[in-house]
């Protein structure tokens, strides 16, 4: 006598199912532990690129001291003059200019990275105070006056990557049984509406960036674009898995080596040495350059967003040539029957 739907098999069959299916939070909150703590807990400076302005004995001795005793953490090198030492600020060449004298002076860049900037200061805060002089810090390259914190970009990254993605769930799952071609146009399209929301957030929502909007509103569709493209033809293979994957691209290790909280001279080798080619550090640097630097940087960062975009194609490819080859094994498997209309073959093929 078979059990019934209700009976202990059943029920078994089921736990096993959910409990299954319970490994993928799981694996999820091991990973953004993992990702979020490993990145951001204990952020230390090294090689942090720093210069002090003078070209005579004393500039070059503190260089030197500052150097030695960082033991690593600092990059310090010297500058002529303080025109020089500006010029390398808004050419993202440097962190901070440290102008020694009666007055002290120290230049930061807060559009490049705020927590950088602050802890510059901090250094040389102290190092005025060993002279018995106050500090005066000048910002060369400030950040809007709607993003004081100089981290809108990051959430700004964090809205464009969760609508990016969660489109992808859905491209993947509910639109599984439509024609790739479909899918891809769906990715494309849906690539645009997130990055159009994306811009109306930086510029008339809350004015993140007071220029460049049209740049900003471009990288973030060639980001959104890159990540449903790969997320998409990544589904053909992962099934439900995909969702699992997808975070773990766009955001365990995207979002932690994007620059946008700390940049990579205060993280850990692994997560600085991503940040030169992942998709999420592309954008908030292209951005920042576009934006506050006249453009410096935007070329590189752009064509890390550009190769993100190219490799979403080839997933796609990959994905139509094994969605092709698996529909001709199912037909060269099914037994021909001549009374079966061409609906009915289509039905398969597609449920397939």
């Amino acid at each position: 006598m078979s059990a019934s739907p209700t009976g202990p098999s059943s029920t078994g069959a089921s736990l096993r199912h959910v409990l299954g299916h319970l490994l993928t939070p799981l694996l999820m909150c091991v990973g953004m532990g993992l990702a979020y703590l490993g990145a951001f807990h204990a952020p230390e400076p090294h090689g942090l690129r720093v210069d002090v302005v003078g070209s005579g004995a004393s500039a070059q001795v503190l260089a030197q001291t500052l150097h030695d005793k960082g033991a690593g953490a600092l990059d310090v090198r010297t500058v002529a003059d303080r025109s020089a030492a500006e010029a390398r600020l808004k050419g993202r060449e440097t962190y901070g200019a440290y102008v020694p004298g009666g007055k002290p002076e120290l230049m930061v860049a807060t559009a490049e990275s705020d927590t950088t900037a602050t802890v510059v200061q901090k250094v040389f805060t102290q190092v005025a105070a060993e002279q018995g002089a106050p500090l005066r810090v000048t910002d060369v390259v400030p950040v809007s006056k709607g993003d004081p914190t100089g981290q809108g970009l990051f959430f700004l990254l964090v809205a464009l990557s969760i609508g990016s993605y969660a489109s992808v769930a859905v491209i993947g799952g509910a639109g599984a049984v439509l024609p790739l071609r479909i899918r891809a146009l769906l990715a494309l399209g849906m690539s645009l509406v997130v990055s159009a929301i994306g811009a109306v957030f930086a510029g008339p929502l809350f004015h993140l960036v007071d220029q460049g909007l049209p740049g900003l509103w471009a990288m973030a569709w060639l980001y959104a674009a890159g990540i449903l493209l790969v997320g998409v033809g990544l589904h053909t293979f992962l099934k439900r898995w995909t969702t699992l994957g997808v975070m773990v691209l766009f955001v365990m290790l995207n979002f932690t080596s994007s620059g946008g909280i700390f940049k990579p001279e205060l993280q850990s080798g692994f997560f600085a040495s991503l940040h030169s080619f992942w998709n999420g550090a592309g954008f908030i640097e292209g951005v920042r350059g576009h934006v506050y630097f006249d453009g410096t940087g935007v070329g590189r960062n752009v064509l890390v967003l550009a190769l993100w975009f190219a490799a979403g194609a080839a997933v796609m490819g990959a994905a139509a040539a094994s969605e092709n080859a698996r529909r001709r094994k199912v037909a060269h498997a099914a037994p021909v029957v001549e009374e079966r209309s061409v609906e009915e073959e289509l039905e398969e093929a597609v449920g397939v």
